[in-house]
């Protein structure tokens, strides 16, 4: 099993924000991070779970790592974002591994993003212990 990160969806706006950047890029989008994943090479074929409003809403699946020219590393992801159902998340800085039997299931053929719990109603339940 692949393993997988979570990351904040810093600049995005909203979830469809985030989806129209990640479709902008025709091939590949790019994340850039500082330092190499120890374990990069078990996330080859996972995928970045993003983080919008403390809850992850979505997935990118990762294809490769590479180094930049000034020390850097991009994060080639597939551009596109797949919906998952919404889970409580809390924000934290850079990103984090998530196991695949913690990684919330995608949303089924016919599901909408609607229906899954917004990300305010998800955080404010999980404040209080409910899910």
């Amino acid at each position: 099993m692949p393993l997988n990160m979570t990351k904040i969806a810093f600049s995005a706006t909203s979830p469809a924000s985030l989806r129209a950047w990640l479709e902008s890029h025709p091939d590949e989008a790019l994340m850039t991070t500082r330092y190499l994943p120890k374990r990069h090479e078990e996330m080859i074929g996972g995928s970045l779970y993003w983080i919008f409003e403390h809850a992850l809403i979505g997935r990118s699946p990762i294809e490769r790592f590479s180094q930049r020219e000034d020390g850097r590393w991009h994060i080639h992801l597939q551009p596109r974002l797949i919906p998952v159902v919404t889970q409580p998340k809390r924000a934290h800085q850079g990103w984090r591994y998530l196991s695949e039997e913690d990684a919330p299931r995608d949303l089924a053929a016919g599901e909408s993003a609607s229906d899954a719990m917004p990300p305010k109603l998800a955080r404010e339940l999980a404040k209080l212990g409910l899910v």
